[in-house]
């Protein structure tokens, strides 16, 4: 039996980080529990009067967020809060499949193209590496706003 699978976060402010995430996948910040949510609803909004209503001190509304494949079929994000910051390189990280299927050039504009996108979102451009067949397609490396290290694939 195989079993669906959630990536956690540790994040200074998860709020904010799953803000990114959402924009870069296209995911969605889920309802909240026992709410459905119209069409024109802000989810975050609803998150909020429903952290209020359950009392839910101020200072705690941010400990934790998520964000979810509209689709069904991608792994749920999960953003909680620690309160120590990075310190090393991530052990685990995400490939952004931007480029899926396409070789060379076309592969590598591709990707700078999503890069220039998320970089408007507020991630930082590490490092390009460039194709080496045959093994090596070419990917880009970058940072999300908290540092955590990811790939456009």
């Amino acid at each position: 039996m195989s079993r669906t699978v959630q990536v956690t976060f540790d994040a200074a402010d998860p709020a904010g980080l799953s803000a990114f995430w959402a924009q870069a996948l296209g995911y969605a910040f889920p309802s909240p529990p026992g709410h459905r949510l119209g069409p024109d609803d802000d989810p975050r909004e609803a998150w909020q009067q429903f952290l209020t209503e359950a009392g839910v001190p101020e200072d705690r509304r941010n400990d934790a967020s998520a964000v979810e494949d509209p689709d069904g079929t991608g792994a749920r994000l999960f953003f909680q809060r620690v309160p120590e910051g990075k310190v090393a390189k991530n052990r685990l990280h995400l490939d952004v499949r931007a480029a899926p299927g396409l070789t060379g050039e076309e592969r590598m504009a591709a990707l700078e193209s999503e890069c220039e996108r998320l970089v408007g979102l507020g991630a930082t451009r590490v490092r390009r590496y460039e194709p080496d067949p045959p093994l090596g397609a070419g990917h880009i490396v970058l940072q999300d706003p908290e540092g955590n290290e990811f790939c456009l694939d």
